[in-house]
């Protein structure tokens, strides 16, 4: 069995899509295969209403200050990393929840692989972060589904979208995520030893997180 690296993220996180490709690039120099533990995590829950909605005005309170900031880093970043193919440097229009959902469910279900799990991941991802599609939206999460090289059910797709149950089960996976100690992402945690890096860091770093 491959060893794996736990990942906290969330799909609307620029900093999760840089740290996703600082990771691939240490997989890629790595002599033995990494695969990816993925736990989802909710950047929205402070601003949720109690039907999972949420409140816009609530992420206005942080100020302009705190989005430049993050937009400055951000740029750093792609600069850092060569990720000219990002098309936008925040998304907080973005509600992430649904495509959270559906990825949590092919990670889950018996009928897909880890492959089958990889690619929705990453090409939910570049969606967002490549393309500016609405990862929030059914059709643009069914369409994404469809164009991938994996066979993902979308009539399935749509019943998950539609199943409350579902959404209190991923609600779960975000309170566990908070209770472990998770307080921003991505963290990268190595499962042997619990140590932990959180932030898009440089593949070297997560290197020194890995064969410590």
């Amino acid at each position: 069995m491959a060893e794996s690296i736990l990942v906290y993220s969330d799909y609307v996180c620029p900093f999760c899509y840089l740290g996703r490709r600082a990771l691939s690039t240490y997989q890629t120099e790595r002599e033995d295969s990494l695969q990816i533990e993925w736990h989802p995590f909710d950047l929205r829950a402070q601003q949720r209403h109690a039907d999972g909605s949420i409140d816009h005005d609530a992420a206005n309170q942080k100020g302009e200050q705190y989005y430049q900031q993050a937009r400055e880093n951000v740029r750093r970043l792609q600069d850092q990393y060569d990720a000219t193919e990002m098309c936008q440097e925040l998304a907080t229009d973005v509600d992430s929840r649904p495509a959270q959902l559906v990825s949590v469910n092919i990670q889950q279900a018996d009928a897909y692989s880890y492959d089958s799990w990889l690619a929705f991941d990453t090409a939910v991802l570049a969606a967002l972060w490549e393309d500016d599609r609405d990862i929030g939206e059914t059709a643009v999460l069914i369409d994404i589904a469809s164009e991938i090289d994996v066979d993902i059910d979308t009539d399935w797709i749509e019943t998950i979208l539609s199943d409350k149950d579902r959404y209190d089960a991923l609600d779960e996976q975000f309170r566990a995520a908070q209770n472990a100690g998770i307080t921003g992402v991505p963290t990268f945690v190595n499962k042997t030893d619990g140590n932990a890096a959180r932030g898009a860091v440089p593949p070297a770093q997560l290197r020194r997180l890995m064969d410590n």
